[in-house]
Formats: C-alpha cells, sequence, structure tokens
C-alpha cells in the first residue's frame, strides 16, 4: 500500500531461518520492498517455500534465485546494491566478504547504503566465525539457565525466543539509520550480535548478581520479587489444560477458598498469611493443583477473575487464533497463497493511524519475482536472464 511508512524504501535481503527474516518482514509489513536473495541449493528446511515455517516468516516479500559461487552473481547483487537501500545478512561474518560483497565494496556502488550484518557472536572478537543458532546463544546468554525450573535441569525455552529479539532489534537498527540518513545523507553499517542481543534480557540478573552478590537460579513459576502466593501455574481438567493463579493479599486468598468451597487445609494457621504462605509454598501449589485438576482452565479462571482474584489460561495455538479479544481488534488476518490456499496469519502488533494491515502478499515461491528484479529494476533482456538461469547463475 503506498500509504506504508515504508514505502519507497527497497531492502535486499540475504538473510535465512527466523531471525533475519523476521526482520524483514516487520520492515515488509510496513511497505518495504523486500528482495529475498535464495537459490535452489539452500532452498531447504526452513527456507523451503512450500513450508509453514518460511511462510510465517516471509510474508510480503519478493524473490529471487542467485547462485553466488558464480563470479556473476556479484556483479547482478552490485547492481541491486545500487539502486536498494538496505542490505540486510545473517551469515557468520566471512561470507559477505567471500563473496566480494563486505560493506566497503557495496559502498562503491551506493555511498549511502545502509548494510546489516546480524552474525551469532558479531563482526569482530574471538568468537566471531562462530555459527551459532537460537538455542546455542540462549545457553551461553543465560537464558536457558534462567527461563528452568531449578538449577538441576536447565531446558530452558522450546523455542528460539532470542530470534525473534534479535529480529527485533535489527527492524529498530535500520529505521534509526534511514533516519539518521535522512538527516545526515550517510549510510551505516550496523554490527548485531545476537549473542550479545541476548545479554541484554538478563539485566536484573546480572545486577542482582554483581549488587547484592545474590546467587542467581532459575525461579520455574516462581518469582523472589513478587508478593504472592499462591502463585504459580497449575493443570487442569483435559490434555494439557493449564491455568495461572496469584493472590497479593488476604482478600483474594479468601475469594479464592470461597470459589474453592473453603476447604480445611485453607483454614490452617500455615496459609494464614502471605508470609506464611510463602513459607509453605510447595504444599500450597499441591493443594491448589488437587482442585484445579478437576476443573476446566476456562471454568476456573471465570470463577476466580468474577471473584477479583488474578487468573489466566494458558492459551495454546488453537486458543489464540479463536481468542474473542484478538479476532475483535483483527490481529488475525488471511492470505492466499499459490500452494498452501488461504492461511491465517498474525498481523502486527503495531497499528499506526495512517497505515493500513494490507492486502498483503503470502510468501514467494522460489524465484517467483526473477523477471521483475532482473528485468524490470536491473534492465536486463529477457533473453539474458533465459541465459543465466541456464548456465545455474538464476537458479
Amino acid at each position: 500500500m503506498d500509504r506504508d511508512i515504508l514505502y519507497g524504501i527497497r531492502i535486499v535481503d540475504f538473510t535465512r531461518v527466523l531471525a533475519g527474516p523476521y526482520a524483514t518482514r516487520i520492515l515488509g509489513d510496513f511497505g518495504a520492498e523486500i528482495i529475498k536473495v535464495q537459490s535452489k541449493k539452500g532452498a531447504s528446511g526452513a527456507e523451503d517455500n512450500s513450508e509453514a515455517s518460511f511462510t510465517t516468516w516471509n510474508r510480503n516479500k519478493l524473490s529471487i534465485t542467485l547462485d553466488m559461487s558464480y563470479p556473476e552473481a556479484r556483479e547482478f547483487a552490485l547492481k541491486l546494491t545500487a539502486i536498494s537501500d538496505v542490505i540486510i545478512e545473517n551469515f557468520s561474518p566471512r561470507v559477505m566478504s567471500n563473496w566480494g560483497l563486505s560493506y566497503e565494496e557495496l559502498r562503491e556502488v551506493r555511498e549511502d547504503v545502509i548494510m546489516v550484518s546480524m552474525s551469532g557472536m558479531g563482526q569482530t572478537g574471538p568468537w566471531k566465525d562462530f555459527v551459532a543458532f537460537g538455542p546455542t546463544i540462549q545457553s551461553l546468554g543465560g537464558i536457558t539457565f534462567l527461563t528452568s525450573y531449578d538449577k538441576g535441569s536447565p531446558i530452558g525455552l522450546g523455542y528460539s525466543y532470542v530470534d525473534t529479539i534479535a529480529g527485533l532489534y535489527c527492524a529498530f537498527a535500520v529505521l534509526a539509520a534511514l533516519e539518521y540518513r535522512d538527516k545526515t545523507g550517510l549510510g551505516q553499517f550496523i554490527d548485531l550480535s545476537e549473542y550479545e542481543a541476548a545479554c541484554t534480557l538478563i539485566g536484573p540478573a546480572l545486577l542482582d548478581l554483581t549488587v547484592n552478590q545474590r546467587e542467581i537460579t532459575p525461579q520455574g513459576n516462581k518469582s523472589y520479587y513478587i508478593p504472592a502466593a499462591p502463585y504459580g501455574c497449575y493443570q487442569c481438567l483435559g490434555d494439557d489444560r493449564w491455568c495461572v493463579i496469584a493472590v497479593f493479599n488476604e482478600v483474594e486468598w479468601n475469594n479464592l477458598r470461597d470459589v474453592m468451597g473453603d476447604p480445611p487445609w485453607a483454614r490452617e494457621d500455615k496459609f494464614s498469611t502471605m508470609s506464611n504462605r510463602k513459607m509453605h509454598e510447595s504444599e500450597l501449589d499441591g493443594y491448589i493443583e488437587k482442585w484445579t485438576i478437576k476443573h476446566t482452565a476456562e471454568e476456573i479462571v471465570q470463577r476466580l477473575q468474577e471473584a477479583h482474584v488474578s487468573s489466566g489460561v494458558v492459551q495454546d495455538a488453537e486458543d489464540l487464533a479463536n481468542d474473542p479479544h484478538l479476532l475483535a481488534r483483527d490481529f488475525f488476518g488471511e492470505i492466499k497463497h499459490p500452494l498452501l490456499g488461504t492461511i491465517k496469519t498474525d498481523t502486527c502488533p503495531i497499528t499506526l493511524k495512517d497505515s493500513g494491515k494490507g492486502p498483503w502478499k503470502a510468501s514467494p515461491l522460489l524465484g517467483e519475482d526473477n523477471y521483475y528484479v532482473y528485468g524490470e529494476l536491473l534492465g536486463l533482456s529477457e533473453d539474458t536472464i533465459r541465459s543465466c538461469m541456464s548456465k545455474g547463475i538464476i537458479a
């Protein structure tokens, strides 16, 4: 849509898997033209254009094929750079330089180009050439340990959370660089270390360790800092159904007791005050779960909220897709994909007054925009494009 705030910004996207593609998806959602550079050799796994993961992270993008093992491919990449605003890649540091596409070489064809290099460890330092993925970064950055149930079982998150954080940082950095260029006319090289992005998330734990000399251990579903008991996640009736409950004062505790039918154990002295309940938290949780497991999460949450007790359903993807509040806010939209049909997708949680949420384009098929990019944008003849395809350069 030509009223989107990034309309007219062209971004060459060399990114793969999640962190980089999420960054460019955000920018594409707001109108930037994203040209994703792919090749048949690498279009597998998370980069398989027909897979759900690719579909999720690559909407609102174009796809071209370009095999960078050919010298001619570098020339095409440089020509594309000359007419683009931003280049984003998330390889290890040696890759772009090996292709002859370092920031210095890109600046020779466009002086004010903005380049973002998203790597696991950053462009300098003894670990710079290490290849990393989200779970690796989360382990190194302390997140796997801190998000576990206890220090004896550091299983951490079951999702590459840091990849999305790095993607958000990248999108923000690009916006800052574009504003800087508008003011000064100068481009920018952005060295984004996903490892360091992970480390920014554990500031309170680092402060507690360095200032208070306190041992930092995983809290599971508990909190050292939130004055609430019970405070936790409890199994409910059904297959893998759960709810969360937090009681912050005696009024709420009495309301919870009433909803549970005021069982005899709840009147024991060891649960009579907040401090007593915190002291006997594990036993308290056991009693609470004996009650919750007999009821559905939805029933418990409705009754507790009506009684002014903080609670919520632990929602899965199906719950979210049918969440009445999200539906009322048009958080989900439909996109027609040429292979997968009509698919439901999350939109963007950021809504700007003068910028819409679509119509959006489904993730591209491999190389579906070759003729537009090489023909219309770069001015290659159809014969030249076909010749490059037959030689494997555009493939």
